[in-house]
């Protein structure tokens, strides 16, 4: 849908966001963001501006990107709603029932997201579903 065009998804955000704030219909994934969205109070002054299509969020400057921090969100509520892979809609309820929050739950399991692209990056391949999902149940009771 978005390819490699940052801009184009960040203005996606941007959009979503807006029609959430001023009441217009929105499409599944339009509503999904702005859930997300709401869900960070923290990044609702970055989406008020155009200037977040083009910025650069770097540890260096102190920053983490908050686009890839609620993508990552995104790719939790996709991967738990299909059960992909296999089993991770168990993992996320006893993660969630263990700290008593979904989104705190969401939170702790973005460290094994966050790991299993960074290899997969690192190695050039696929994440390795398997490997994600131990990673998981580390964190679940």
């Amino acid at each position: 849908m978005f390819g490699q065009d940052r801009q184009r998804l960040r203005r996606y955000y941007l959009q979503a966001w807006q029609k959430q704030q001023t009441g217009v219909a929105m499409e599944p994934l339009e509503s999904l963001i702005a859930n997300v969205i709401g869900q960070h109070p923290e990044y609702h002054a970055i989406l008020q501006s155009e200037d977040a299509l083009e910025k650069d969020f770097t540890p260096e400057q102190g920053q983490s990107n908050p686009f890839l921090h609620m993508g990552m969100h995104i790719s939790l509520a996709e991967q738990i709603s299909t059960d992909r892979p296999a089993g991770i809609r168990n993992t996320y309820q006893k993660i969630r029932n263990k700290l008593g929050d979904a989104h705190a739950a969401e939170h702790h399991m973005m460290e094994c997201l966050g790991l299993a692209l960074w290899e997969a990056q690192q190695q050039n391949r696929a994440p390795d579903e398997q490997a994600y999902l131990e990673c998981l149940k580390k964190l679940a009771p």
